[in-house]
């Protein structure tokens, strides 16, 4: 007996001793110098930058920490963001539902005015309005006004948010409460409303000496002059004073928060690099969820994965009726080929001297209610190589016809969508569309956007590159408080597919 064990612990001394003494000291060092990277880099890059908290269940929701198929950004976030969004993580935790002072903030509703504002706690309520692409756009709007104002940002859940998204603050929710004591009013507000606060400036019903528990803020495309005061200094100062505020909007109205004079310097210490603010808060708020989460992941693995490179091609087509025109697909091969995103189609004769040449595979994803764009588009590669001796694999993961938005597995098959093109290495969008919008800001891709076709002809030139990766505000208030800050503002510009919208750019880029 003794001898066996003597036996059995000389074996596993030798094995012991056979081991490299790095693996002994370290069993995981094989994991921390990962493509480079140490274990304080792998953190903090799957934080982004620090953007993100920790504390979360990973399994829960598997997107927040999974960096896999992307690229790490070159846009680092500020200090002072991040420092900002830890602050109101705190403030989400002491405010939010279920807490005390919640249940306080919500009795107020019942008063219709207030002689003071003392509140410990303000809130913001975002309304969904539109298409997925509005939404995220309005948001992400919604929470920088939050995050400027020192309010709590709650989502109206009545819809199918839960489904897309998880929730982005660590130990409370974003949701508002089914029993919110407005919620049986909420689709009800709109410019006509009493308590709408454009409707109340126009009929002088503003009193200095009293406050609204709660005003609705109509920020839309076809909103009114008097709604269009939100964006004013004084309209600022006196707002700032209200418990409640419902927003509703289709619009991503960041530019213009920029120019009021009171929120430009902490945006100027938030976004040392004004061009990111999509591409980080957006990174930040929007997870999506794990069933979300696995349709990007078999798609990504599938088509994109064993590309050297990958061209997203978003096409949205705003004639009615909407469809297939050749003109739109004339213009995608000229604007893909023209910018070198996609080579020339082969002639027979360098059909034989390309023979030789290595090939690499370029994946193309296309995103389109219709898919005859994508089906043209394989047919004429599969005719034909390309001049170059690339592989061009073209991949749409849907077709719907038809925007089906608030159908579930419609809205979880366009989010998945935007995802993929943001991990695309380039980037072709339409004109106007807020879906590409969220596509190039999330992916940090600064893309070639298609100039919209008039009289079904092909534009000439087709497309321009991006001045910066910012979505455009396609309907900002480019008269009354703002006019003469607009034309002053070297970061603000106008967009180049819709000359009335305006676009946050680094003027640094240009010098």
């Amino acid at each position: 007996m003794k001898l066996t064990i003597a036996i059995a612990t000389c074996l596993v001394l030798c094995l012991v001793l056979l081991l490299p003494s790095s693996n002994i000291s370290n069993p995981h060092k094989s994991d921390l110098t990962t493509n480079g990277l140490n274990n304080s880099e792998r953190q903090s890059e799957k934080l982004l930058g620090g953007l993100l908290a920790t504390g979360f269940d990973e399994k829960s929701c598997l997107s927040r920490y999974d960096q896999s198929m992307s690229k790490p950004s070159p846009y680092k976030p500020s200090g002072y963001l991040v420092s900002k969004l830890r602050s109101y993580e705190m403030l989400q935790k002491r405010c939010g539902p279920g807490t005390k002072a919640y249940k306080r903030a919500t009795k107020q509703l019942g008063h219709n005015e207030l002689r003071s504002s003392d509140d410990e706690c303000r809130y913001v309520v975002w309304m969904p309005m539109f298409g997925l692409g509005n939404r995220m756009l309005s948001l992400v709007s919604v929470f920088l006004y939050a995050l400027l104002t020192d309010r709590v940002m709650l989502v109206d859940q009545r819809n199918d948010i839960t489904d897309l998204f998880c929730e982005p603050f660590p130990e409370i929710s974003w949701l508002l409460p089914l029993h919110f004591p407005l919620t049986d009013q909420l689709d009800g507000f709109n410019r006509e409303h009493s308590r709408c606060y454009g409707t109340m400036l126009k009929n002088h019903a503003i009193n200095s000496t009293t406050i609204p528990s709660h005003l609705y803020l109509d920020i839309f495309h076809d909103s009114r002059d008097h709604d269009k005061k939100f964006f004013c200094e004084e309209d600022q100062a006196f707002l700032g004073k209200v418990p409640w505020l419902v927003v509703k909007s289709n619009l991503y109205f960041v530019p213009s928060l920029w120019m009021i004079p009171s929120f430009q310097t902490k945006l100027i210490k938030l976004f040392p690099q004004k061009e990111t603010v999509f591409h980080h808060l957006a990174r930040y708020l929007f997870h999506p969820t794990n069933q979300v989460w696995g349709m990007v992941t078999r798609s990504y693995n599938a088509y994109l994965s064993r590309a050297d490179a990958r061209l997203g091609i978003q096409v949205r087509v705003f004639s009615k009726p909407a469809g297939y025109f050749q003109h739109v697909m004339d213009q995608i091969l000229s604007c893909t080929q023209r910018e070198k995103l996609l080579p020339e189609l082969a002639t027979q004769e360098s059909q034989v001297t390309n023979t030789s040449r290595s090939s690499k595979l370029k994946a193309v994803l296309v995103t389109s209610l219709h898919p005859e764009y994508s089906d043209h588009l394989k047919n004429m590669l599969l005719e034909r190589p390309s001049s170059t001796g690339e592989i061009i694999e073209v991949y749409q993961p849907s077709g719907e016809k038809i925007q089906q938005t608030d159908k579930k597995l419609h809205d979880q098959k366009a989010l998945a969508e935007i995802y993929l093109l943001s991990l695309t290495d380039e980037l072709v969008t339409s004109t106007r569309s807020t879906f590409g919008y969220v596509a190039q800001g999330l992916g940090g891709l600064k893309p070639w956007i298609l100039y919209e076709p008039r009289d079904k002809k092909t534009p000439n030139p087709p497309c321009v590159k991006a001045m910066s990766m910012e979505p455009c505000f396609l309907r900002a208030p480019l008269h009354g408080c703002q006019a003469k800050t607009i034309k002053i503002t070297p970061f603000v510009r106008f967009c180049e597919d819709w000359k009335t919208g305006l676009k946050l750019v680094d003027v640094s880029d240009e010098l």
